[in-house]
C-alpha cells in the first residue's frame, strides 16, 4: 500500500485499515471478522461508488475517459486500499469457516463412533403402511370417446372386424 494514501485518510480510516493487519486479525473470531468485512466493504464500495461518479462527470467535461482518468487518481487509489483490506479479511474469514466445518464434521464421526454405526435408529413400522405399498407410477389413462356405451360399440365393431379377417 502507498504510504502517501494511507497518510491521506481519516483517522478512522487509517483505524479500520490498521484492524486488517495479521497481528489483529488472528485475535479475532468468527463473529467480529465478518464484522469487519462489512464494514470493510462498505469503506470499498463507498471509495469505488465516489470514484465512478466523478469520473462518469470528468469525462463529458474533459472530452473523453482518457483526459479524465488522472484526476481521480486518489479515490482509486483509497478504494484499492479497501479492496486489499477486504481480500485479508475475506481469507481469514474463510480460514476460520475451514476451521469451523472441520471441526463439526469431526464431531460428527465421534458421535456416530459412539453409536453401532450402522446409520439411523430404525423407525417403527405400521400395520398401514406395511399392508398398501406405495405406487410410483400413477393409474394408466382409459381411453374413451365420451360415453361407455360408444366406446363399447367402437370395441364390438373392432372384434368384427377383426374375427372377419380371421374367418378368410
Amino acid at each position: 500500500m502507498k504510504q502517501a494514501v494511507l497518510n491521506s485518510m481519516t483517522d478512522a480510516e487509517q483505524q479500520l485499515v490498521r484492524e486488517t493487519s495479521r497481528d489483529a486479525l488472528t485475535d479475532l473470531d468468527e463473529e467480529e471478522l465478518l464484522a469487519l468485512h462489512s464494514r470493510i466493504r462498505e469503506a470499498r464500495s463507498k471509495y469505488v461508488t465516489i470514484y465512478r461518479r466523478n469520473a462518469r462527470g470528468a469525462v463529458v467535461k474533459r472530452g473523453g475517459r482518457g483526459f479524465s482518468y488522472p484526476k481521480n487518481q486518489r479515490d482509486r487509489d483509497k478504494a484499492e486500499v479497501f479492496e486489499t483490506a477486504l481480500a485479508a479479511v475475506s481469507r481469514q474469514v474463510a480460514a476460520h469457516a475451514a476451521r469451523a466445518a472441520a471441526e463439526l464434521k469431526t464431531s460428527r464421526l465421534e458421535a456416530a463412533a459412539r453409536t453401532d454405526g450402522t446409520g439411523p435408529e430404525p423407525v417403527a413400522t405400521t400395520a398401514a403402511a406395511v399392508e398398501k405399498p406405495a405406487t410410483s407410477r400413477r393409474p394408466a389413462a382409459k381411453k374413451t370417446t365420451g360415453g361407455v356405451k360408444k366406446d363399447a360399440a367402437s370395441q364390438a365393431a373392432g372384434r368384427r372386424r377383426q374375427a372377419k379377417r380371421d374367418a378368410r
